[in-house]
């Protein structure tokens, strides 16, 4: 089976701004992925070389097993909504579904005009008067009627509010639940993530500092309490992701596959917004260090 996403040494560059950064990455296929990072962690840019709309500076990337936007067949594998969920403002409903007909040969019509009518959309109305959440579901619709084999999603829920947010992600996995398709939903909103998500990629500065399956990754991790003490005193099998101290008590945040023995350590488990912020404050404090390095250009 390929990889939804497969990405080595992936790099993009802009002047003397690193976008994307020896980004090594493979997504298995049937998974809802949720893509997390802060503001400029390069979320965007990965998504736009995933659906061929840049090219790499440096290393390759591949969607379903070929490059993306190789040809018109490639093209119809993967649908794509971009972080505006851009409609033409001046066209109907009803011209966006026959734009989408015509320009996707895997057009399933039905499922289009079904979409419209659960969401009671009038098909006469222009799309510049819907709502934001109104013209997100429009962008989803045109998207998930090409029946793609991929799909990938930049922050579309950014703007909406939690009513509308809801709405949109019960109708993203309806769909997901019908026709096992793979999704790749950046978003910044872990708690959105939580519910819908299996598989987790956090990119933070340019690079993926962590990727897997959630359930495995909250299982290997854990948050420890205890006196204070210094992390070279914990066992060698614990990755410390994140510390904090105080006078007389330190706290950790550890990856580790083996149980806490230690009865000095209080243990518990993770939350996923927890796990996230672990990695990017790790990641953020070291982009700072390294900042000289990947701003210079090649």
């Amino acid at each position: 089976m390929s990889a939804a996403v497969a990405a080595r040494g992936l790099g993009k560059r802009y002047r003397r701004r690193v976008a994307l950064d020896d980004c090594n990455l493979s997504i298995p296929e049937g998974h809802v992925v949720g893509l997390v990072g802060p503001n400029g962690a390069g979320k965007t840019t990965l998504l736009h070389l995933a659906v061929g709309l840049l090219a790499p500076t440096s290393g390759s990337i591949e969607v379903l097993g070929r490059p993306p936007a190789a040809d018109a067949a490639q093209l119809g594998r993967v649908g794509f909504v971009a972080q505006e969920t851009p409609v033409y403002a001046r066209m109907t409903v009803e011209d966006h579904l026959r734009v989408g007909a015509w320009t996707n040969p895997g057009w399933d019509r039905a499922l289009a005009r079904r979409r419209i009518d659960e969401l009671d959309l009038d098909p006469r109305q222009a799309a510049g008067a819907l709502s934001g959440g109104q013209r997100a579901q429009l962008a989803l619709t045109l998207a998930v009627a090409k029946r793609p084999e991929l799909l990938l999603l930049d922050e579309p829920v950014a703007s909406l509010d939690p009513l509308a947010r809801r709405d949109f992600l019960k109708s993203l996995m309806a769909f997901v639940a019908d026709g096992g398709t793979s999704v790749v939903l950046s978003s910044h909103l872990v708690g959105d993530l939580e519910r819908v998500c299996d598989y987790l990629v956090v990119l933070v500065a340019s690079h993926v500092v962590l990727a897997g399956e959630t359930e495995a990754l909250l299982a290997s991790h854990r948050r420890l309490t205890g006196s204070r003490r210094e992390r070279a005193s914990l066992p060698s099998a614990f990755e410390v992701v994140e510390e904090s101290h105080t006078d007389r008590q330190s706290t950790f945040v550890v990856r580790t596959h083996g149980p806490v023995l230690d009865p000095g350590l209080a243990s518990e488990e993770l939350g996923l917004e927890d796990l996230v912020l672990a990695y990017m404050g790790r990641a953020t404090s070291t982009a700072r260090r390294r900042r000289p390095d990947l701003t210079v250009a090649s």
